[in-house]
């Protein structure tokens, strides 16, 4: 259970950098959990709800030239009593435009396996750069 829990965590996180990528803020909402909270990382705002993030990720994905941020898992640590894992790892913000990195830091996630799909409950950023 381990090994594929941990397997199918990395390819949500791959689903979700995907759609930023791809400006899908639709292809987002299935990998948030209803009740998701996002504390961001330089500001600490939180964003609180599925559909509050989705809102969010649409304004950022019209802006003419939005920031494609991706998130670069470490360690994917599986419950061995619960169907939750913690993720850590580094996230990078990329102008679009120019290609080149603008801000970093690193991350935590909490992920939670409901229905058969791995659905991120929580994320806590922190800015480095």
């Amino acid at each position: 259970m381990t090994a594929a829990a941990e397997i199918a965590v990395r390819s949500a996180r791959a689903a979700f950098n995907r759609a930023i990528a791809e400006r899908d803020a639709a292809a987002i909402a299935p990998l948030l959990a209803r009740d998701c909270v996002m504390v961001t990382g330089s500001d600490s705002a939180v964003i609180a709800g599925r559909m509050a993030q989705v809102k969010i990720w649409r304004r950022e994905f019209a802006a003419p030239s939005p920031v494609v941020y991706v998130r670069l898992p470490g360690a994917i640590t599986v419950s061995p009593v619960e169907p939750i894992a913690l993720e850590t790892g580094e996230w990078q913000g990329m102008d679009s435009d120019k290609g080149v990195v603008i801000a970093s830091g690193v991350y935590t996630a909490k992920w939670r396996e409901l229905r058969g799909a791995w659905m991120i409950e929580a994320e806590i950023f922190v800015t480095l750069g």
